[in-house]
């Protein structure tokens, strides 16, 4: 997709790079934002030689208002334009035991990573494509809001359920915004080639998921939900489940 660039959010994460491999492969100009200049250097070694070209990393920390700012800055300065913003921020994982053992320090820093994050990146970059008819925001987000996956994964369920809820906010706040604003869900793990088992799918199939449906363009508000290889096989192949 030339002409297309690209800001994963969380791109430097499992998730994140199996969507910036794949918008590479397809032509898209990508940026990806982390704390960690060692994953941003591994990103860089996993995608194609042939693609760096377009790859723009930047070391940044959206999880505040002013890294999200800050960040914001850096983006524009080294692509000009984003046409697409696509946050995997509230699909992480955490499983530090039951919530009687925990802090409220601990807490507040999974609410920062899965929730917190997603709000504060949001409303830095969110302007950047919302009155843009041939632009998008996706939202990655996962099953675990929904129900506790496995023991002690507790505050897992609070953060990634609060992900879930600020999505549905932002597609109901914003009805009439120009761009595609819509919501991948999966509820499957996402993982990578090599730690493939039952219940899991793999992270450059997502992002190949990703791209056809920021490819097709064809709706908006919308939440996609995988729940199955088969079902994800299916979005990548007619862009709905």
């Amino acid at each position: 997709m030339a002409g297309r660039t690209a800001l994963v959010l969380g791109g430097a994460g499992t998730v994140g790079s199996g969507i910036v491999k794949v918008l590479l492969e397809k032509g898209f100009r990508v940026a990806v934002i982390s704390r960690d200049a060692a994953r941003l250097e591994k990103v860089k070694n996993f995608v194609p030689a042939a693609t760096r070209s377009r790859l723009f990393t930047l070391v940044g920390d959206v999880g505040s208002e002013e890294g999200a700012e800050a960040a914001k800055s850096a983006v524009l300065t080294a692509v000009g334009t984003v046409t697409d913003i696509v946050s995997s921020l509230g699909f992480s994982w955490w499983q530090g035991g039951p919530p009687h053992t925990q802090t409220l320090e601990e807490l507040n820093k999974v609410l920062n990573m899965l929730l917190l994050s997603t709000f504060t990146s949001w409303k830095a970059f969110f302007p950047l494509v919302k009155d843009n008819p041939h632009g998008s925001y996706t939202f990655i987000t996962g099953g675990a809001g929904e129900r506790l996956l496995m023991p002690g994964t507790g505050f897992l369920t609070l953060g990634a359920a609060g992900a879930l809820a600020f999505c549905q906010v932002v597609r109901e706040e914003y009805p009439d915004v120009p761009c595609k604003l819509n919501e991948v869900k999966f509820n499957m793990g996402v993982v990578t080639p090599d730690r493939i088992a039952p219940g899991f799918v793999n992270h450059l199939d997502a992002g190949e998921a990703l791209a056809t449906i920021l490819e097709k363009s064809s709706v908006s508000h919308h939440v996609f939900c995988v729940n199955t290889p088969a079902e994800l096989k299916t979005l990548i192949v007619e862009g709905k489940v």
